[in-house]
């Protein structure tokens, strides 16, 4: 998942809250048309995103720049360099807050660990339930790992052995929100205690309970529910063929990227399972 995926969260949102430090009081004096983008592939979600509604809409690989998008083209100058000021405030804002997160909310009994990537089902609305024994977790990010859709034909003439080393089962395959073929997490999510986090206000022990007689395991958050700790920019799913056609040949990159807390796409001829993704920054012991 690129840039939502990365375990290097604290220095890329540092990276991001200087970066647009430095663009408001670049803005503020001088209120150019075209914002250099040094880097913009990089910064976090969660910056990305809280400046997504007032900055657009192209971005070359060439390049790279990010245009202002003006739905009134008589709207005066000012009031456009206020929107962008606005912004970039709200993206720095954003990568300050996850870097204090990330810096004070390890509770006592709990060690860092290199970020992981749980793929959870459940309500949104819930912060306890059952079912967490379909729950798996990416122990490494699987985003730099993954295979562009469109070299789907290179990984199954190697035999489905991606670049990574990890084997493509197409019986059972993920896709996350830029169209990437990623491999499975590991299932199921081992019994214990987990330190979580969605990047935004919530972060949180999320409690996994051993399995009862009938294998069902229960899950429950000590604050907050599914949804809080719930990264919304990276989307993940889970595709089971029901048919002869079903691959991810069938997939429409024009469906990519997904919309941060959108539904990923539906492929022809497979079952889709949409998963939330939490992200995992401690555990307990």
């Amino acid at each position: 998942m690129r840039s939502c995926w990365s375990s290097k969260h604290v220095g890329t949102l540092l990276f991001a809250f200087i970066w647009n430090a430095y663009g408001f009081l670049h803005f503020n004096s001088f209120r150019p048309w075209q914002v250099p983008a040094i880097g913009a592939r990089r910064f976090s979600c969660a910056a990305q995103t809280s400046a997504a509604r007032l900055l657009a809409t192209r971005c070359t690989h060439k390049n790279p720049t990010l245009f202002l998008s003006r739905e009134n083209g008589d709207e005066p100058e000012n009031k456009i360099a206020s929107d962008i000021r606005r912004a970039f405030l709200a993206s720095a804002a954003a990568a300050l807050t996850y870097n204090i997160v990330g810096a004070v909310a390890t509770p006592p009994g709990f060690r860092r660990v290199p970020t992981q990537f749980i793929a959870a089902l459940g309500d949104p609305d819930a912060s306890s339930g059952t079912g967490a024994e379909t729950w798996g977790v990416w122990p490494v990010d699987p985003g730099p790992r993954g295979v562009p859709l469109g070299k789907y034909s290179e990984l199954e003439a190697s035999g489905g052995r991606a670049a990574a080393g990890w084997v493509f089962d197409k019986e059972d395959w993920w896709l996350e929100e830029h169209g990437l073929i990623m491999e499975a997490p590991d299932f199921p999510l081992v019994p214990g205690r987990y330190l979580v986090t969605g990047g935004r206000l919530v972060t949180t022990v999320l409690t996994i309970l051993p399995p009862d007689s009938s294998g069902a395991t229960g899950w429950s958050l000590g604050n907050g529910k599914l949804y809080d700790v719930t990264h919304l920019p990276c989307r993940a799913a889970r595709y089971q063929p029901n048919s002869a056609e079903g691959s991810p040949a069938m997939a429409k990159r024009s469906d990519f990227p997904v919309v941060p807390g959108a539904a990923m796409p539906s492929v022809d001829g497979c079952n889709k399972q949409d998963y939330a993704v939490l992200f995992v920054i401690g555990k307990e012991g």
